[in-house]
């Protein structure tokens, strides 16, 4: 699997990142956000709704878990799993038809997801750097995702810093 690292400096890149992604998502794709608390994962995911042309403003869905906007060209599906407690409680929830819906399904604390985590799909961490600044950390599973990680850093953006295979 290869990796690349990126370098945000300010929210505004970290969105823009977002919205050089949406242009390059699928309907079903999924992307899984892990970070620490304040890392950016909103922020990216709202640079991924603009991208898609989502018209109303993106939220962090910590109390409601999953959020829904449909004005876009796909479907986006963003859910934040904090608040689970056990993988379990997604199942009863049904939470893998999301997958199924066709529109692209953003998930931040995706570790919670268990054995409902898809076989493909891309992932992204953000590390604080500093104030505004920010690592990303790209890492593609499954050929469709690799082919969409190298168009989101060939053509992106943000600087790369490195690149590990």
């Amino acid at each position: 699997m290869t990796q690349y690292r990126l370098r945000a400096d300010s929210a505004q890149a970290t969105q823009e990142f977002g919205r050089h992604l949406a242009s390059l998502l699928f309907p079903g794709a999924v992307v899984l956000l892990s970070g620490d608390l304040g890392a950016g994962k909103t922020a990216l995911t709202q640079g991924i709704g603009a991208g898609l042309g989502v018209s109303e403003p993106i939220t962090s869905p910590t109390f409601t878990i999953v959020q829904e906007y449909a004005s876009g060209r796909l479907p986006l599906i963003h859910a934040d799993l904090y608040r689970i407690g056990d993988p379990s409680e997604l199942a009863e929830l049904g939470f893998e038809e999301y997958f199924e819906r066709g529109g692209v399904v953003v998930i931040e604390w995706p570790d919670q997801l268990g054995e409902l985590r898809p076989p493909e799909y891309l992932e992204l961490r953000l590390d604080y750097l500093g104030p505004a600044e920010r690592r990303i950390t790209v890492a593609a599973h499954g050929s469709a995702y690799a082919r969409l990680a190298e168009e989101l850093v060939g053509g992106g953006p943000l600087p790369v810093e490195s690149t590990s295979i």
